[in-house]
């Protein structure tokens, strides 16, 4: 009796403490979540107890999950909303182009989408789900997605997605087969779209129905003003403030074309570490310095907003849609196309920004192979742009108030750094052996010339990627030197109870100014701890990469998100380029317009070629000559494909239909059209510019053999002027012409009978580069009390309602009367009604291109 009653007891004991346990944990029933949330926004504590491990989670969920309110997304953030006033301020719509999204698959006749493009298109259902239960409750009936529009275009397919708060996400699949492929003529097809047939077409024909031409200038140059686009990596991620932010720069200076963001890299490994503290530092002072002290000369195209106006001024899109003819051309074109676009547009007048606040995450490569092919790229491509602009430095200067020729200056110091790097590396090495094994600095010299010699004769024989691996091995071996030099500086330090050393001074200053500026950017301040990696990899960065990117520059491949064709395709596969590991697309950076026709219409000049957008008309300059070769595809193409290329549409829409249709259940895709006017534009467009690049053998082995008579010249003057200064400082050394002794004082300032010597070349660079930094230093500080004004305004207003759009005309209205970007080159028609550029509404389109 006495057993049975106590389990009684116990049975009683659990009902009751279950019952409890339901009624404390009711709350996560009603939980707002998404499917992907972190732990700390999840659960009060991050632990949770063994023992009990379901109860602990229980009650230890969060009753409000943080980032409701915290994390937003621009469908939600921004509807589309014809009844509520408050969210007419602006409209917006994404653009997804996916290059080379079709291929050929054995035993059928038509085209299919590739699997990443299929990919797309499923992730794009499951983002519409997440959005359409964000206010549901979990045990709620999810509602019925709506039926959503696939449409065959002359270039391939469209899948156009209306998001559950109104606005559009358009999805353009392009076929190679049909439309030239590669990262610039996408940027030309989208731009030709969204600027020229979206933006202006209308404007054309109300210009044809009799519209008054004054009134029609007035309102086509206030939409230019005021459409601005944002270019996005496919993998970067972002939050609606920081668009927000970037927006602000543009509307309140009218001079600005473009402005970007603070750019965050991220994934894991030893590749990734060293990139954050490199983008930090790049950041934190470099690109402050070019904003405060003149223009930014380079917006990522991974996050950046351009404004319509600027893209569609003289000499910019008209120069950027250009076919390549030269060698040059390739490498400054080609392989930097946002910092080339950036070039345009600073020739022509307009200021590139950059805003602290507004952060983005980009996936960064995470393996050595990938971050060297992706330098190979920028470095060439960065030092074409840069002597492009210093040899247009009296025409820039004038046409740009914000690039002075002071400034100008302080880039010619800087690219003449960025040349001479390699030998400024080989000194670095050559004082750090001469330092631990107290060896002649001559001496010294000549065994840190070796290796690098060595390297450089191998890279003009070896195949690239046996050139990385060796620079891997010989990476590993200076990281070692430095971990030893280093650690040599520290004990010399405390032996000789002194700082008061040469590379004691200028290690222990460097440390102070970046810590201080880590300091100055508090939520980064953890960087700090990956600049000691960044430190050992300086010789790998910049003169194992430098002499890699350099004998390389002939190859214009991308050399990154490549793969092979698929074993066993038909002939003419399209090749498809995937980012190691996963399924990664590009969002394509935004460029610029073209104004290049002179045909006489009744509307103002500027606007002609953007209106003249009907098929009778040109809507392109006369062909250029025969496309790029990085273009070509290896695959010949038969005769009978050809045709089917020429003839149209070779895979029907159903074919599309039925495809996307079986990725998901959620998602019932109905056949659109496109309309005729619509249908002539692109196939007008292709024709004149985009048509697909036929195999030129002769062309191709011209061009190769172009591109390698470039790359010896521009080796011999880059390295011929590295040998020049490491010979002047060994003469400087053997024949001890010129040195300055320092005499050597402890902790107490006492002299410890001792000097230190400096040698003339190891001055000029210690003096170089501590000026260098202390001005990215002095325009970091003024960056940060801007950049915090900034902030600060925009939390005072961000969460509130609009204000009305009188109180708004008027504050615009002030700052642009007090803007320092009004110039003398607006046309003085235009002045009587530019303050309404400010108060009308924003046109924001979302580019992003996906290559796989």
């Amino acid at each position: 009796m006495s057993m049975t009653h106590h389990f009684g007891l116990l049975t009683g004991a659990g009902v009751s403490w279950w019952i409890g346990l339901v009624l404390a944990t009711i709350h996560i029933w009603y939980l707002n979540t998404c499917r992907i949330q972190k732990t700390q926004d999840l659960f009060v504590r991050r632990l949770y107890e063994g023992a009990l491990i379901e109860q602990s989670l229980l009650l230890n969920t969060r009753f409000h999950i943080q980032s409701k309110n915290r994390r937003k997304r621009l469908d939600q953030y921004k509807p589309k909303s014809l009844t509520q006033p408050q969210f007419d301020d602006f409209t917006f719509e994404a653009h997804i182009y996916f290059d080379d999204a079709f291929t050929n698959v054995t035993g059928s006749q038509h085209r299919h989408l590739n699997t990443y493009a299929k990919d797309l298109v499923k992730i794009i259902a499951d983002v519409y789900g997440i959005f359409k239960n964000l206010d549901k409750t979990f045990f709620e009936v999810q509602q019925q997605i709506p039926d959503q529009a696939i449409i065959k275009t002359p270039y391939g397919a469209r899948l156009v997605v209306e998001m559950p708060h109104g606005n559009n996400i358009v999805v353009h699949f392009k076929d190679k087969e049909k439309i030239r492929n590669k990262k610039r003529w996408s940027q030309v097809m989208y731009l030709y779209y969204l600027l020229g047939w979206k933006l202006m077409t209308k404007y054309y024909r109300h210009w044809q129905e009799g519209q008054h031409e004054k009134q029609l200038r007035r309102k086509i140059q206030k939409e230019k003003h005021n459409t601005y686009l944002l270019a996005l990596d496919g993998d970067t991620d972002f939050q609606p403030a920081a668009v927000m932010l970037l927006i602000d720069r543009l509307k309140m200076y009218p001079r600005v074309g473009a402005a970007c963001g603070r750019i965050h890299p991220t994934g894991s490994g030893p590749a990734v570490w060293f990139q954050k503290f490199e983008y930090a530092v790049s950041h934190w002072l470099q690109k402050t310095a070019e904003h405060v002290f003149g223009s930014v000369l380079c917006s990522p195209g991974c996050f950046s907003l351009f404004r319509a106006e600027a893209l569609m001024d003289d000499n910019v899109m008209k120069k950027y849609s250009t076919n390549s003819t030269e060698p040059s051309h390739y490498i400054q074109y080609d392989q930097g196309e946002d910092r080339w676009l950036c070039t345009l547009l600073l020739k022509q007048g307009w200021r590139v920004e950059y805003n602290a606040a507004s952060d983005a995450y980009t996936n960064a490569p995470e393996n050595f192979k990938e971050l060297y092919n992706q330098r190979k790229r920028w470095g060439p491509s960065t030092m074409a742009n840069v002597v492009d602009l210093l040899g247009s430095t009296n025409i820039v200067s004038k046409r740009n108030l914000s690039m002075s020729k002071l400034f100008m200056f302080y880039q010619l110091f800087g690219i003449i750094s960025a040349i001479l790097a390699p030998s400024t590396i080989c000194l670095m090495v050559a004082a750090s052996l001469s330092f631990i094994l107290e060896m002649p600095p001559a001496v010294a010299l000549v065994i840190a010339v070796i290796p690098p010699a060595i390297y450089l004769g191998l890279c003009f024989k070896l195949k690239p990627d046996t050139q990385i691996s060796l620079a891997g091995i010989l990476s590993v071996a200076y990281a070692f030197l430095m971990v030893v030099v280093a650690i040599s500086i520290i004990a010399s330090i405390i032996k000789e109870q002194t700082i008061l050393t040469p590379s004691s001074i200028f290690i222990v200053a460097m440390s102070i100014i970046y810590i201080v500026t880590a300091l100055m950017h508090p939520q980064e301040l953890p960087l700090v701890f990956y600049g000691f990696l960044y430190i050992i990899c300086i010789p790998s960065a910049y003169l194992l990469l430098t002499i890699y990117s350099m004998v390389n520059m002939n190859s214009v491949s991308w050399g990154t998100r490549e793969t092979k064709p698929t074993p066993g395709a038909a002939p003419g596969v399209s090749t498809l380029r995937a980012k190691t590991k996963k399924a990664k697309g590009i969002f394509q950076k935004l460029c610029s317009w073209m104004k290049c026709c002179k045909k006489s219409l009744p509307i103002s000049e500027d606007t002609q070629p953007l209106i003249n957008a009907q098929p009778q008309e040109n809507l392109v300059p006369e062909s250029m000559p025969d496309p790029q070769t990085q273009d070509t595809d290896a695959n010949d193409v038969s005769e009978k494909e050809q045709m089917q290329v020429k003839t149209g549409f070779d895979c029907p829409a159903k074919c599309w239909i039925n495809e996307l249709e079986r990725l998901s259940n959620d998602i019932q895709l109905q056949e659109h059209f496109l309309d005729k006017d619509e249908e002539n534009f692109w196939n007008e467009l292709i024709k004149k510019y985009l048509e697909p690049v036929k195999i030129d053998k002769e062309k191709q082995e011209k061009t190769k053999n172009d591109l390698q008579e470039l790359r010896n010249k521009v080796n011999f003057s880059f390295f011929f002027l590295n040998a020049m200064w490491l010979m002047t400082a060994f003469i400087f050394q053997v024949f001890d012409v010129f040195s300055l002794k320092i005499k050597i004082v402890d902790f107490n300032l006492q002299e410890t009978g001792r000097t230190s010597q400096i040698e003339p070349m190891n001055l000029m660079f210690i003096l170089g580069f501590a000026i260098s930094v202390l001005l990215q230093f002095v325009g970091m500080l003024h960056h940060r009390v801007s950049t915090l004004i900034h902030y600060i305004a925009f939390l005072e207003t961000e969460p509130k309602q609009h204000k009305s759009a009188e109180n708004e005309v008027d504050s615009v209205a002030d700052s642009n009367d007090e803007s320092a970007y009004n110039t003398d080159q607006e046309n003085q028609s235009s002045q009587d009604w530019e303050s309404e550029f400010y108060n009308s509404n924003l046109n924001i389109q979302i580019i992003q291109e996906d290559f796989v």
